[in-house]
Formats: C-alpha cells, sequence, structure tokens
C-alpha cells in the first residue's frame, strides 16, 4: 500500500471511487464529477455539531462529532464498501480536506485499502474550476448559432453533437429553455456551482485545435449566470444565424413547449410579468388564451409582437461579428428539417475567424 499523501485535484482521475464525506445539502449544491456521497456527518448533525462549538466548547463538539463520525463510518464500511476488494484505491473528499475526509481515510486504511485524501478537498477542485473556465474558454473556436425564438437552435445543437460535432450546450447544463417561460416543469436548476462545475467538466473533454457550437445566450439563463469569461468570449465568435419561416418557428414551438398547456394557471400567471412591457390590454388576451390552452395564437403573438422586435437589435449589439454572419435559411424545423439544417451548418465555408 502506498505512503498516505496529499493528492492534487489534477491526479483525480487516477482513482477508480471518488468519495465525498461532505454532507447530502453540500454534495447537491455541488461536487467533483463521478463522486458518490457517504457523509460523514448528516446534516442534521452538521449543524448541530456547529452549535454545540459555538455553545458550549470545541472539545465537546469534537468528542460528540467523533461518535457520529464513527457511526456514519460503520454503517458505510457494512454497506457501501461491503464489496469492495482488497485492491480498492478511493480518493476521498471533504469541504477542506479536514476532520471528516481525514477520519474515513484513516478507517480505510487500516481496513488495508489505499485510501488517499484530496488536498484542500472540494475547496480546491472549486478553485480548479474557476481557473479552468479562465484558462480554456479563451482557447475555444466558438461557432455561436443564433435564430429568433423557435428556431430549434437547441435541437440544431443536438444533431451536430449527432454528427460527432464538439457542442456546449449551456441550455442544457442549466436545465433552462433560456426564455421567460424557460423553465422545465418538475426540474430545478443546478447551484451556480454545479452549472460552473459540469461546463468545466465539459471544457477539458474538448480539443481546443476543432470548434465548438453553441448557443449564443444573454448572460443569464433563468437565475444562473454564464461566466463573464465565456460571455465575453461569445460576443466576439463568429455568428451563424438560423433564419426560419414563421409558420416553422410556430409549428416548432408549439411542439417543444406542449407542455405548457399543461398548467394554464402558471402559464397565466407568468404572461403576467410582461404588463409592463406589453400593456395590460394585449397581456390580458394572452392570459385569457392561456387559460384556454389556445397555445397557437399565443405562441404566433408572443413571438412577432414581444421576442421578434428586439431579436435584430439585441444580436448586432451583443455580437461583433453579426455583420459577416453566415446565414442558414429554412422553412421546416421538423426532425428531418432540423437533420438538414445541422448537415448545411456543416457544408458552409470555413467562416471568417
Amino acid at each position: 500500500m502506498s505512503h498516505r499523501q496529499p493528492v492534487r485535484v489534477p491526479e483525480r482521475h487516477q482513482f477508480e471511487t471518488l468519495i465525498d464525506a461532505r454532507t447530502p445539502a453540500e454534495f447537491e449544491l455541488d461536487h467533483l464529477p463521478g463522486a458518490i456521497n457517504c457523509p460523514a456527518l448528516s446534516n442534521e448533525e452538521r449543524v448541530q455539531i456547529g452549535t454545540i462549538y459555538k455553545q458550549v466548547s470545541p472539545f465537546e463538539a469534537k468528542r460528540l462529532g467523533a461518535a457520529m463520525v464513527a457511526a456514519n463510518l460503520a454503517r458505510h464500511l457494512r454497506e457501501t464498501f461491503s464489496d469492495k476488494p482488497a485492491n480498492w484505491k478511493p480518493l476521498v473528499y471533504c469541504w477542506r480536506g479536514g476532520l471528516r475526509s481525514g477520519s474515513m481515510v484513516t478507517w480505510l486504511r487500516l481496513v488495508g485499502w489505499d485510501a488517499q485524501q484530496l488536498a484542500g478537498g472540494y475547496k480546491a477542485f472549486r478553485g480548479h474550476v474557476i481557473s479552468q473556465l479562465e484558462t480554456l474558454v479563451p482557447q475555444l473556436q466558438l461557432r455561436v448559432l443564433c435564430g429568433a425564438t423557435g428556431s430549434a437552435k437547441t435541437r440544431v445543437l443536438h444533431a451536430l453533437a449527432e454528427h460527432g460535432e464538439q457542442v456546449l450546450d449551456l441550455e442544457g447544463y442549466a436545465s433552462h429553455k433560456g426564455s421567460l417561460l424557460g423553465n422545465l416543469p418538475g426540474i430545478e436548476q443546478p447551484s451556480q456551482k454545479r452549472f460552473e462545475t459540469l461546463l468545466s467538466e465539459q471544457l477539458e473533454r474538448f480539443d481546443l485545435s476543432r470548434p465548438v457550437y453553441l448557443e449564443g445566450e444573454s448572460a443569464k439563463i433563468g437565475r444562473l449566470g454564464v461566466p463573464l469569461v465565456l460571455v465575453e468570449h461569445m460576443r466576439k465568435a463568429a455568428v451563424i444565424d438560423v433564419r426560419a419561416t414563421t409558420e416553422a418557428r410556430l409549428s416548432y414551438l408549439l411542439r417543444d413547449y406542449a407542455y405548457l398547456g399543461e398548467d394554464p394557471q402558471a402559464l397565466a400567471q407568468k404572461l403576467g410579468w410582461l404588463k409592463e412591457l406589453q400593456g395590460n390590454e394585449t397581456v390580458g388576451r394572452w392570459q385569457a388564451w392561456a387559460l384556454e390552452k389556445n397555445l397557437a395564437p399565443l405562441f404566433e403573438e408572443l413571438m412577432l409582437r414581444h421576442y421578434d422586435p428586439h431579436y435584430e437589435r439585441s444580436q448586432s449589439n451583443h455580437f461583433s461579428q453579426w455583420p459577416k454572419r453566415a446565414m442558414l435559411e429554412t422553412d421546416d424545423l421538423s426532425e428531418l428539417g432540423i437533420a438538414s439544417l445541422a448537415g448545411k451548418l456543416l457544408a458552409l465555408e470555413k467562416l471568417p475567424a
């Protein structure tokens, strides 16, 4: 068994199992990709120990905490780790690489496993994510896909990925479609830190010598902020503008947002946010359509009156290469039409850098 030595973040791939010894709440907020959660303390226990530390004494907190950690470790040894072979080599981390992961590593090594501890814990990993974003993003050869609402940009990205192209699906990682009505039913957006971890993990897999396709997003997707370094790099990148007919877009939106008809009250409530921009009368009509589940006229007016008027202006303000953009026109956003768009996009001449 190798000596116990601090393992740095870039060496984490040498281990078959990553164990996060923090609480389930900390784990849910963000964790190392591929890690499993084996808490040394539960959410409630951690709060309890923190209170005793402040109100009674650090010694009392450590004594009681040690008993709780021992009980939780015993459970993990009996259950989670019961099938691990003698040559198992896990890497364990907690918040800062302190007591929780240290205790677990000590016990796993007493069993005979070559367990190691991540130096600096999750905090060191978080620093790694931030530095990866700052370092890798400026090296990406970005191709930004623009198009008015309903142009099926996300689906075109997926079709490009099926062709083996490199794609950064920001809305996928953000669990949000990026518009006023973009939150997905029954799916919470991840934390900001989780979103950045997912992006950083994807960037590490990219071949920097090949283009990376992504959608021209604003600086926020739902409540999540796109990392500033990516927003700035995206705004200078080559642009491809998908121009679909109004009919094709409406038909696509009715398929893509069909679920909005399942909760007419929630839809009407969200439309209420547009009163200041669109006036009570217009929004009142839209809300009535929402409550009747009459999505076709609602989506058509939203497109033509709310989204489209700002589209051209906002794109030319945001993307410096907008005047030199490549254009792709289509009147078909069915699955076949989208596949054909992806093919046309790949056949485009090499875009001006």
